[in-house]
């Protein structure tokens, strides 16, 4: 698998195989994920990055929606702090300090300021298949897509070159369940919530 997966990184659920899916968002290169999706899954892989170590700053227009999560991550250490669009500030990254920058920033997110570097991955919310997205996932190193429209799933099939079947299930996924692209690579996996997450957050969603 050609994933950016391996033992160092994130647990971002299990595979087909019921296999663990890593996913290394702490690295020496600029790395940039799309997520079309929903909020909840984007919140656990923000609850996870924090909990390898890495920095995260949410630039969001929701900013109530993210208040509890900010406030339990990090037993009270701000290892998730929350920013207004356009508003993130630099965050100084470094081997020591890796970052992750999480992009909530609806369907039509501006260009940032804050891009991916050198300790410093960005990871942009979609809600849904948005003007954008082709771009945004065209400049990905992963995308990952959650159920969609079937008509999405006919547009995103093509951006992503996916086989027909693959592109199909699209609109059918369950609550949770993720189809990862990297390349020529894919791989669906399920993200299951822990206690303390599903405490958190409540039970994994698609729509917000």
């Amino acid at each position: 698998m050609g994933l950016p997966v391996g033992d160092d990184g994130m647990v971002i659920g299990v595979d087909a195989e019921g296999r663990p899916a890593v996913l290394g968002v702490n690295r020496p290169t600029p790395y940039d994920i799309t997520l079309i999706g929903g909020l909840w899954t984007a919140q656990v892989m923000a609850l996870r990055a924090a909990a390898t170590g890495a920095r995260v700053a949410v630039e969001t227009g929701r900013a109530p929606a993210w208040t509890a999560l900010a406030q339990a991550a990090g037993g009270g250490q701000a290892c998730i702090t929350l920013h207004d669009v356009g508003r993130v500030p630099p965050q100084g990254a470094s081997a020591g300090s890796p970052v992750v920058i999480v992009r909530d920033c609806g369907m039509r997110p501006p260009r940032g300021r804050v891009v991916a570097g050198p300790w410093q991955s960005v990871i942009t919310l979609l809600p849904y298949l948005s003007p954008v997205a082709p771009r945004l996932m065209e400049k990905s190193g992963l995308v990952g897509v959650q159920r969609v429209s079937p008509d999405e799933a006919a547009q995103i099939g093509r951006i992503l070159a996916l086989p027909r079947a693959e592109a199909e299930t699209l609109s059918t996924l369950s609550d949770g369940v993720t189809l990862w692209c990297s390349g020529h690579d894919r791989r669906f996996v399920m993200t299951q919530a822990t206690d303390a997450e599903t405490g958190l957050l409540g039970a994994a969603r698609r729509m917000d």
